[in-house]
């Protein structure tokens, strides 16, 4: 048994938004990217690759808030966060505030790998990803002319204008022939972000959480509440500890604990029965789904 669930993002968006255009590219990318994943673990390679790969695709899509395409802070620059957990070991890795790195879930999946340590910050996770051979790349690789535009109508005080890159943070989780779970995810963070702003993404346990007696979860929408409800290990430990299956954990967590505290967001989880839940309790989440029992699923709204 292997299966795979990506998420592009929780957010605002609404049918009234979705123009047919604008869903077949959404649904496309989503679909390229999940079966890309899907293609690792078909031919028996681990979760982490297959998460790593689904993710690499997404940052390296401009439809999305992760990798070119991230929203630019106040500042005008962007900032990106990615982390990544291996679940036969707990082993982790994360980044936050990088700026010239390609695909910052290569860089997170290098910490966890190749240093001792969890998290690296800015400038010291740029000076590791120099020492281990990553070329830079210039901060504008990851501009867009959407996300400047938010940008630009944000600082004349269009409070909205950002609201829709909660739309875009990505993530992956996947469960291996072998019964090893992982789970990735990568973010530009929210449009206009200020004095060095981290959310949830790059926090194990809050954005990221993958263990093998339990679950992997990735989630996505406004971090700040994530981290408060450490909401991908809450989920792990409903399953864990109270016997619940995965959907039902995140469920409990998404739909009930996070609404009730007033967050909003959602997240893709795979149990080490290969089971997938991909709650939200936004308008809308991007998400697709793969699994061996011949499950192909891609979702934009609460359709």
């Amino acid at each position: 048994m292997h299966a795979i669930a990506i998420h592009g993002g929780a957010g605002t968006l609404s049918s009234a938004q979705l123009t047919p255009e604008s869903d077949h590219a959404y649904r496309a990318a989503l679909e390229g990217a999940v079966r890309a994943g899907f293609e690792v673990l078909g031919r028996g390679g681990s979760s982490l690759d297959a998460v790593t790969v689904a993710v690499q695709m997404l940052e390296d899509d401009p439809l999305f808030n992760a990798g070119r395409g991230a929203v630019l802070s106040a500042s005008g620059l962007h900032e990106l966060d990615a982390s990544i957990m291996d679940g036969r070991d707990l082993r982790a890795g994360a980044v936050t505030g990088v700026r010239h790195v390609r695909n910052p879930i290569v860089l997170a999946r290098w910490v966890m790998e190749r240093s001792p340590h969890v998290m690296l910050a800015g400038d010291g996770a740029e000076e590791f990803a120099l020492e281990q051979g990553l070329e830079p790349v210039p901060n504008s690789h990851f501009t867009t002319e959407r996300r400047q535009r938010e940008l630009d109508l944000l600082l004349r005080g269009e409070k909205i204008a950002g609201a829709e890159a909660l739309m875009g943070t990505v993530g992956a989780v996947a469960l291996d022939e072998r019964g090893n779970l992982a789970a990735a995810t990568s973010t530009g963070g929210m449009t206009g972000k200020k004095w060095g702003r981290v959310g949830d993404s790059p926090v194990i346990g809050a954005g990221t959480y993958a263990a093998n007696d339990c679950c992997a979860v990735s989630a996505t929408g406004h971090g700040e509440w994530f981290i408060r409800a450490v909401v991908a290990h809450e989920i792990a430990s409903l399953v864990r500890y109270r016997g619940l299956d995965v959907a039902q954990a995140a469920d409990q967590v998404v739909l009930r604990q996070l609404a009730r505290m007033g967050g909003s967001g959602g997240v893709v989880a795979v149990g080490r029965d290969g089971r997938i839940a991909m709650p939200f309790n936004s308008e809308g989440m991007l998400r697709a789904a793969m699994d061996s029992r011949g499950l192909l699923v891609t979702g934009l709204l609460k359709d």
